[in-house]
């Protein structure tokens, strides 16, 4: 039904910067939210950062200043602006959606996934 593509990740250094994309495509009629989890081995999962359809963010503390959220309506596309890296923000992160594709039925979908490492 709906498909969700990201890109951006890589390799960077601490202290650099990279800025991740999600776009989502298919059966949409809105979307009520959009953001990123991020996943490193031996870690549980964590919500990195969201933006609502009124663009209200939420980001987690230990990202709070660093990274900004944004979206694209007219896109279906959300972006991760990461600065000031640090080793800590290794992990994949996954971006996701919380779509709309009825009248009556709203449910999440996931991107690939995309690497980011941060050396020290």
């Amino acid at each position: 039904q709906v498909q969700l593509v990201e890109s951006g990740g890589g390799l960077v250094q601490a202290g650099g910067s990279l800025r991740l994309s999600c776009t989502a495509s298919g059966s949409i009629l809105s979307i009520n939210h959009m953001g990123w989890y991020r996943q490193a081995p031996a870690k549980q999962r964590e919500l990195v950062a969201r933006i609502d359809s009124a663009d209200t963010t939420t980001y987690a503390d230990s990202v709070k200043g660093r990274f900004t959220i944004s979206r694209d309506n007219a896109k279906n596309t959300a972006y991760l602006q990461m600065n000031n890296l640090k080793p800590e923000d290794t992990a994949v992160y996954i971006c996701y959606a919380l779509v709309r594709t009825t009248v009556y039925n709203t449910r999440a979908f996931w991107g690939q996934g995309t690497q980011v490492t941060v050396s020290s």
